[in-house]
């Protein structure tokens, strides 16, 4: 026989504080949790310039130059670029392209071989008829990406920064007695 609980079926103010007590807590781990995974902003920068990013034929065939960025989501170098890359983005549209390639999608491995990632962020520079001029290995700050967009939009040499390169139309040692530097061959994970 069970016996009749009255508190219970009369609605007793304990049970009652003991309901909303647990509602407010509920509340409060749900608004961390809302704030925890980025509140109102319905993507991170990384996401927002991807989803806007002009697919890749188009972008070089645009008549501006283009900045091509190989990322990853768990990329953390990438993630922290992602602020700069897209507020520059912002400021210089219409004046330069930027696409950005995951190389977690198999749809870029032709691209990823074409142009030798084996790093990442790698940054592939095209000029306005979208011949690529050069390469960037790494994260940049925002002010060596402003120097390197300048360059490409006002048709400039390259910056002087540790890990970018301009590409030459010469190979190996046509390079060097033309007085440039050859492509590097090897990449960021390269011990040798």
């Amino acid at each position: 026989m069970t016996l009749p609980n009255p508190a219970a079926e009369e609605g007793s103010p304990l049970g009652r504080r003991e309901r909303m007590i647990l509602a407010a807590l509920a509340a409060a781990l749900a608004l961390l949790l809302f704030g925890l995974r980025g509140g109102l902003q319905p993507q991170a920068p990384l996401e927002q310039l991807a989803r806007r990013s002009p697919e890749l034929p188009f972008a070089l065939a645009s008549g501006r130059p283009t900045i091509v960025e190989f990322y990853a989501d768990w990329c953390e170098a990438c993630r922290s670029m992602a602020p700069a890359m897209a507020a520059l983005e912002s400021e210089h549209r219409g004046d330069l392209n930027v696409v950005l390639l995951n190389v977690d999608n198999p749809r870029w491995s032709p691209e990823i071989d074409r142009y030798s990632v084996n790093g990442i962020p790698q940054l592939e520079l095209f000029e306005r008829s979208g011949r690529s001029i050069g390469r960037s290995l790494g994260a940049r700050s925002r002010p060596e990406l402003a120097a390197i967009m300048t360059a490409l939009i006002e048709e400039t040499p390259l910056p002087l920064l540790a890990g970018v390169g301009s590409l030459s139309p010469l190979t190996g040692g046509e390079a060097l007695a033309a007085g440039q530097a050859a492509p590097a061959q090897t990449g960021p994970r390269s011990h040798g």
